[in-house]
């Protein structure tokens, strides 16, 4: 058995008594065929030299060989008594090897040297100074280390054993290269191609075991890892393996329990997996409850286990963690900025040091996450994306000033070298997304991590930072999806939790570029979109009135609200859709004073209503009851994923904003979402076009004769046009269509819900 983070040899230990209380067992049942059987299973016994470990640190890796020998004899003497173990009592079996459980490499790492001989260093990521104008603590530039090279690294190699355990150092990914160093992290992250960057260091452990177990030379894995498995780096690494050939399946797995840091003593959340090699089914654990104790554990009770194919995302049933992005969700959603520096952020304090030319050409509105959710602060950011360090020195000199102060000693110790370079503007200013923007009056946005999932319009004039998601749609009908129980469900399955809070996380690549929105009519879009828009009014209009009123108050309440109905008269409530003749309403004595005061000050009755009706007619837009359980919607959501990704194969894009999808990219030369139609046999585009329905010089196809074809024609080249346009227009896209046929087609999508009408014009 081996543990590769062994460290003073804990889980070893552990492991050894449980195998002697195994071998206890064996032995009761042996000595039941005879005494030659007995004394033949005494020959092979538990000992430490079937336990191995690796462990970086030496004073360690020393203790965790001599833990090891102390259960062993603390076990012969529970069970010998006082008779003395067979000499030598302990053996030097040197089963705990002292290096790198991960990275292997030859001699010492030495400096890395520029092309001039020059040793390069970088900041020691420690050493700080007082700045003399902004008298803040920046980091100190002078003190540097030298920047390390490792000779030939590789992925270190492990003991062969046929059991693997332990509970991997901690490190999360921000944290990798203050505390392994700048050239270590560089070095480990080329060492595994198939570990994203941004993974915690723990994951290289579970990527080892991983690849062990599923190729047969190890038999099964049990690792503890942070609760960030689930999450979309960290996913892709495991869905790797369970996909891979031959496979790996998760036989056992606990995909969050609280659990205190040994290293620090801290509070956080971790997950347990347990991996076979091979196709197999598993049983899942859930934590239901949590009972904190002083000492920072926790009592858990766990729901029912769930038997069944374990994925990638630590679930069984939809395997939401398989699914596949839509082209027509592409291009909506985005963090917002990341300064990485915090001089660009300016407070109401500090504006009367800005000119005024600089308050109204540089300065906008600054949202974070917290302020989404909690109070909303009074800030402002320094939003030079577009200039170069000579035109912000000559036309704003203080932004200039207050940047280079402020901003440039930051920046000039950060391992980007753009960052580094272009040290006056955003890191991440998202030039990209902003074309998405352009024109809007509003857009939504949520927080990235959040306890409850909410959506919201802000004013295009607001910048969010990087903590925010922010989406490209002024329509209240994309906000009342967004906000529905049907997308919430997806998105934290999709996007999973994190945290000590255990708290919601929303990535846009899984959340929203996946989901399937509902294809519907205009009187479905307005119900919906009307809704919203009273949701959104009423919980701006509460927080105005009521200062210090917050989302997150508000929304634990609504929760609480939810977790105490009250069945309707006459009989128990049996589905989760609001009782006709009775009431949701919270017994009065369950709210606290404080929650009372919430509830009365932000009508969260009200509040819980509206969530209500938009989640009725989401469901109502894709024809579904408002019965279905958390699962079921999970379930049709995966399917709906697939039909949707089968027909953008065909071509057929239901673009969610097809003014701006279809037509931006291809304006710009990027490669198009968009497919084109199929050319007729023998046509050539020309190199670098796209054919489309309304090009100059069109490439017609041959207009079908079977209904069921025409139908599927006209969608394809509805799709392909990208804008509003007439059946008579559309003609183009065919030889001998008629412009009444397209008509009529066109009007049936209409009714279906499947286009959009204005006038003579039809659009998707």
């Amino acid at each position: 058995m081996l543990d590769p983070a062994c460290g003073s040899g804990n889980f070893l230990y552990v492991a050894l008594q449980h195998l002697k209380i195994l071998e206890g067992e064996v032995l009761d049942v042996g000595s039941q065929f005879g005494e030659d059987m007995k004394l033949e299973l005494e020959t092979h016994t538990i000992d430490p030299h079937q336990f191995l470990g690796i462990e970086l640190n030496p004073r360690a890796a020393s203790i965790a060989e001599l833990v090891l020998w102390i259960g062993y004899l603390q076990w012969h003497f529970r069970i010998h008594g006082q008779r003395t173990p067979p000499e030598p009592i302990l053996r030097a079996f040197k089963n705990i090897e002292c290096r790198d459980a991960v990275l292997a490499y030859d001699g010492e790492p030495q400096p890395l040297r520029d092309a001039d001989g020059n040793i390069r260093t970088v900041w020691d990521r420690r050493s700080l100074r007082i700045d003399p104008v902004t008298n803040r603590e920046l980091p100190d530039e002078t003190k540097r280390v030298p920047l390390l090279a490792y000779a030939k690294p590789r992925p270190a190699l492990w003991p062969a054993a046929d059991y693997i355990v332990g509970n991997p150092p901690f490190i999360g990914k921000v944290k990798v290269r203050e505390d392994l160093g700048d050239g270590y992290a560089e070095t480990l992250r080329a060492a595994y191609p198939d570990v994203p960057d941004s993974a915690d260091f723990v994951l290289y452990w579970w990527h080892k075991a991983a690849e062990l177990v599923r190729t047969g030379k190890a038999q099964r894995f049990g690792l503890i890892t942070t609760n960030s498995l689930r999450q979309t780096f960290a996913r892709r690494v495991v869905q790797l393996h369970l996909s891979a050939k031959p496979p790996l399946s998760l036989a056992f797995a606990i995909p969050d329990h609280p659990w205190v840091d040994t290293a620090e003593g801290a509070a956080v959340r971790i997950a347990m997996t347990v991996g076979v090699a091979g196709e197999s089914e598993g049983d899942l654990l859930e934590v239901t409850e949590e009972e904190p104790h002083d000492d920072g554990s926790s009592i858990v009770k766990f729901a029912p286990t769930k038997h069944g194919k374990i994925f990638g995302d630590l679930t069984v049933g939809s395997n939401i963690s398989n699914i596949t992005p839509l082209k027509a969700n592409y291009g909506l959603a985005n963090p917002g900025v990341q300064l990485s520096g915090q001089g660009f952020v300016v407070t109401p304090e500090e504006l009367t040091g800005l000119a005024g030319s600089t308050r109204s050409a540089l300065l906008r509105p600054y949202i974070t996450g917290r302020d989404l959710m909690q109070e909303t602060r009074e800030l402002y950011v320094i939003d030079t994306i577009g200039l170069t360090v000579e035109e912000l020195r000559t036309k704003y000199p203080d932004a200039f000033q207050r940047l280079y102060d402020r901003v440039r000693p930051e920046r000039l110790t950060n391992a980007r070298e753009k960052y580094r370079t272009d040290w006056w503007i955003h890191a991440e200013p998202r030039g990209r997304f902003r074309e998405a923007l352009k024109g809007l009056d509003r857009f939504i946005v949520t927080s990235r991590t959040a306890r409850h999932r909410v959506f919201q319009f802000v004013s295009s004039e607001y910048l969010p930072e990087s903590k925010v998601l922010v989406m490209a749609f002024d329509d209240g009908f994309a906000l009342g999806v967004l906000s529905s129980h049907v997308h919430v469900v997806f998105a934290n399955a999709a996007g999973g939790w994190l945290g000590v809070g255990n708290d919601s996380t929303y990535n846009h690549s899984d959340c929203m570029e996946k989901f399937p929105f509902p294809l519907c009519g205009e009187a479905e879009q307005e119900r919906i979109r009307a809704v919203a828009e009273e949701l959104d009014a009423h919980r701006k209009r509460v927080q105005a009135q009521h200062p210090g009123l917050t989302l997150t108050g508000m929304y634990n309440v609504l929760e609480k609200l939810r977790s105490i109905v009250v069945p309707p008269s006459g009989g128990a409530l049996e589905s989760p859709e609001p009782p006709q003749g009775g009431t949701t309403m919270p017994k009065p004595a369950a709210l606290t004073d404080k929650e009372r005061l919430i509830h009365d000050r932000g009508l969260v009755s009200l509040l819980k209503q509206l969530h209500d009706d938009l989640d009725a007619a989401v469901c109502a837009a894709y024809g579904w009851p408002t019965t279905l359980t958390d699962a079921e919607i999970l379930s049709r959501l995966v399917t709906l994923n697939a039909q949707r990704a089968a027909d953008e194969q065909r071509g057929v894009i239901h673009w969610l904003r097809p003014e701006y999808q279809s037509q931006g990219p291809r304006a710009k030369g990027e490669e198009s979402d968009e497919l084109p139609l199929k050319q007729e046999k023998g046509a050539k585009a020309k190199s670098g076009s796209t054919p489309s329905a309304l090009s100059s010089k069109p490439v017609r196809q041959p207009w079908p004769k079977p209904l069921a074809e025409r139908i599927r024609a006209t969608e394809q080249a509805l799709h392909a046009a990208g804008q509003a346009v007439t059946a008579e227009e559309l003609t183009q896209s065919f030889s001998r269509a008629k412009a009444a046929d397209l008509q009529e087609i066109l009007e049936s999508w209409v009714t279906l819900g499947r286009a959009r009408q204005d006038g003579e014009r039809f659009a998707v």
